[in-house]
């Protein structure tokens, strides 16, 4: 296969067609495109929104904008590792992602994720589900495309490519969809695990999908888009991601067991004693050279309570990731942007795993981090109960207009509900929260 055949011009591509440049600026599309996304008030509201821990609760752990840049530095690692350890003539290389594109996405990777983490994900969805879903990563998607603020029509109006690489699910709401419980009548009966959002791209959403995979073939579309249907009425997921995707969700796995783990150590949610239990046994099962020689080491480092030896061993670590990265082929995709896929050897994918399923179980799980997820999604299901019962009246205004126009033409209004609720920070909800519900909160002097 060559990849000389297609046409790279076609991802640079804006919805809104081309525009006039101003004099003088030399900046390629995708140097723009990252531009527009670290300009955008959804990507600083960021820095006031949940990534695991209550953000709260100190001001020592990762928020989700910080989070969103060590990915992008992890990304950029990856794509660097790539290009300088493989030949030059090696035929990915054309199509690798240059560093300005790939900051892009990964700042974006989360750019549409709500208040209080997951949680609040969940909660969203809970209220969602009779109007067509909620889920972060196609909330991502909307917030380029829709509701940004460089374009009236088209949000963000980022390239073609940026929005395939932030399209980690590619299936519409109704495709992946499973069957959920009974709704219980009464919010405080909301029990989360029965409300998981499938992973998907909205309804409303369905043309800017069509015109992300213009550029691909009928037969690389119709595999791209297949999804599994699992038994027991569980949402389906889809198979596939582009390359670009593959090197962006490597750098959020990364982050997260790698970043996040130190995070839980420095406040002491995780212990020595708790590694040597339950991370230590797993890690020295995989057949691995650089943990059977570098383990004790980290273990000692990691729990050495100097700031510079801890640092040594996650930097040491996020290294060991990135380097081990390669590049692998799907030979039943034409389009190389869909054959090649980057991955981590099984030593180093199951060991990301191992530190992944440990921060699930002992970090986020543990009740005293679920007791504060639950306060903020019963914040959100009161919100969200309370706007969609008056829209007109407790909305902000423009939004009220906006709900109303789309309400008489018949379209799904919720989801303006939805897209205001998600665009909160942790702060800002807590603060709607009390104007709404407490009497002695709030001030007509305030905007909202």
């Amino acid at each position: 296969m060559t990849t000389d055949n297609f046409d790279v011009s076609q991802w640079m591509a804006r919805r809104s067609g081309p525009r006039q440049e101003r004099s003088n600026d030399h900046r390629d599309v995708y140097q723009r495109d990252r531009a527009r996304i670290i300009h955008s008030a959804a990507f600083r509201r960021l820095q006031s929104k949940t990534q695991i821990l209550a953000i709260r609760q100190n001001d020592y752990s990762r928020t989700r904008l910080t989070h969103s840049l060590e990915v992008a530095q992890i990304g950029g690692g990856i794509v660097y590792h790539l290009q300088s350890s493989h030949d030059e003539q090696a035929p990915f290389q054309p199509w690798l992602a240059s560093n300005s594109l790939m900051e892009t996405i990964c700042l974006s990777h989360d750019i549409g994720h709500p208040p209080f983490g997951h949680g609040g994900e969940v909660a969203l969805n809970f209220m969602m589900t009779e109007h067509g879903g909620f889920e972060g990563n196609g909330q991502s998607l909307r917030i380029l495309g829709k509701r940004g603020s460089y374009s009236e029509e088209f949000g963000m109006d980022v390239s073609r490519r940026t929005m395939l690489g932030v399209l980690k699910y590619p299936a519409l709401y109704e495709s992946v969809a499973g069957q959920y419980p009974e709704k219980p009548t009464n919010l405080r009966h909301y029990k989360a695990q029965d409300w998981h959002p499938p992973k998907c791209v909205y309804a409303e959403e369905a043309p800017l999908l069509d015109w992300i995979l213009a550029p691909f073939s009928d037969e690389d579309r119709e595999q791209f888009l297949q999804v599994t249907r699992p038994e027991f009425q569980r949402h389906g997921r889809t198979q596939h991601a582009a390359f670009d995707t593959t090197i962006m969700d490597l750098a959020d796995d990364i982050a997260y067991g790698v970043h996040d783990l130190e995070d839980a150590i420095v406040l002491g949610m995780v212990t020595r004693d708790m590694w040597q239990q339950h991370l230590l046994p797993a890690l020295k099962a995989i057949d691995s050279d650089f943990l059977r020689n570098n383990l004790a080491r980290i273990e000692t480092q990691l729990f050495s309570k100097q700031s510079h030896l801890r640092k040594k061993a996650i930097g040491d670590l996020v290294s060991w990731f990135i380097t081990r990265c390669l590049v692998v082929e799907k030979e039943n995709f034409e389009h190389p942007l869909l054959r090649f896929q980057a991955q981590l050897p099984a030593p180093e994918r199951a060991a990301l795993d191992v530190l992944k399923a440990f921060e699930m179980r002992h970090i986020i799980q543990r009740p005293e981090v679920q007791i504060l997820v639950y306060k903020g999604q019963q914040m959100l299901l009161e919100m969200f109960e309370a706007l969609s019962a008056d829209p007109a009246r407790l909305l902000p205004k423009e939004l009220a207009k906006e709900w109303q126009h789309i309400s008489d033409a018949g379209g799904n209004g919720h989801r303006i509900i939805c897209d205001y609720m998600a665009s909160m920070s942790d702060d800002y909800a807590s603060r709607i929260y009390k104007t709404l519900f407490v009497p002695s909160s709030g001030s007509v002097f305030e905007p909202i």
